[in-house]
């Protein structure tokens, strides 16, 4: 009888397998600052639409479809301008202080927080911090989805100097996705996927089904594990919660990057689920986890490949 080998079922890198508490999750900026030394601001916040179809013309080098008009899938988010809630100052990767802005939005003081008393970003010394971070906040109430806006908090490239120029350009001025992102590069998604709620063995792990003639059910791991240790081990397949999980896809071709204003994609019925854009967008090649209005981090790419990064198409219409 031949061997039976295959891999494990269920991926052990994604453990415990539970909801995650925050819808908009933090990011690790270490690996993506090292490749996008030269870029100002690392990220931004944005909102799935939906997915289209859009007609392009394939500019790609020594592809099979070159200059033909090709149909290739997208997404599309929402992305309202953002506005820099506060500075915060590192000294050897720790939290040294914290500037808030002073020109904040009236309604934003009534939903967060915030002290009386503000200090200066001229306050602090040069050499008392060596890296900057900010805290950004969307004006999501412009998209008309809901009132409270995102935070999130963002890296800077450059140098030091470039870094604390680029906050003091910035500080109570809006800041646009067609100010951070250009149409043909990658970006990276993180966001949270689709809830799933309570699923078995087979959906959650991908298990096969037992013989009809086993006992005991079919849709089940065959054995829980060994007598000893005398206890059920995190790595045999369970039912579970599935869904509502972090997740990042990587290497996202930009198609374009645009206004309501200078151009309008909205049908005439609206997108389903959404609604109408009202403020900026931008179209991505593929897919994005999540449902419909659901929150999503923008990043620089972590490491590009060259697969994606040859990739160029020219913008037809949307279908």
């Amino acid at each position: 009888m031949a061997k039976l080998s295959r891999p494990r079922r269920g991926s052990l890198q994604y453990w415990p397998r539970k909801r995650v508490k925050e819808l908009l999750p933090s990011v690790n900026w270490t690996g993506i600052l090292e490749n996008n030394k030269d870029k100002k601001l690392l990220g931004f916040i944005g909102y799935k639409v939906g997915m289209a179809s859009v007609y392009v013309k394939d500019n790609t080098a020594d592809s099979m479809t070159k200059n033909k008009k090709i149909s290739i899938p997208i997404t599309i988010l929402e992305c309202p301008p953002v506005k820099i809630l506060s500075v915060r100052f590192y000294k050897n990767k720790r939290l040294f202080s914290e500037v808030v802005s002073q020109n904040l939005d009236k309604e934003l003081k009534r939903v967060l927080k915030i002290p009386k008393k503000y200090k200066k970003i001229d306050d602090v010394k040069n050499s008392d911090y060596d890296d900057i971070k900010v805290i950004v906040y969307s004006l999501v109430k412009k998209t008309k989805l809901k009132k409270t806006p995102d935070l999130l908090e963002i890296a800077l490239g450059g140098s030091l100097e470039e870094k604390i120029n680029f906050v003091k350009d910035h500080l109570g001025k809006d800041i646009k996705v067609i100010d951070v992102f250009s149409k043909m590069q990658l970006v990276d998604i993180r966001g949270v996927t689709k809830g799933k709620g309570l699923q078995g063995a087979v959906k959650r792990y991908g298990i096969g089904l037992k013989s009809h003639k086993a006992e005991k059910g079919r849709r089940r791991s065959g054995s829980l594990g060994p007598w000893h240790p005398a206890r059920v081990t995190f790595r045999v397949p369970q039912a579970g919660q599935l869904g509502m999980f972090t997740r990042p896809t990587y290497n996202l071709k930009v198609i374009d990057v645009n206004s309501v204003e200078q151009s309008n994609i909205n049908p005439s019925s609206g997108f389903k689920h959404f609604g109408n854009i009202n403020t900026d967008y931008i179209l991505l090649n593929g897919s994005v986890q999540g449902p419909q209005k659901r929150a999503l981090v923008l990043t620089f790419p972590l490491r590009k490949t060259k697969k994606q990064d040859k990739k160029n198409y020219e913008l037809i219409e949307i279908r």
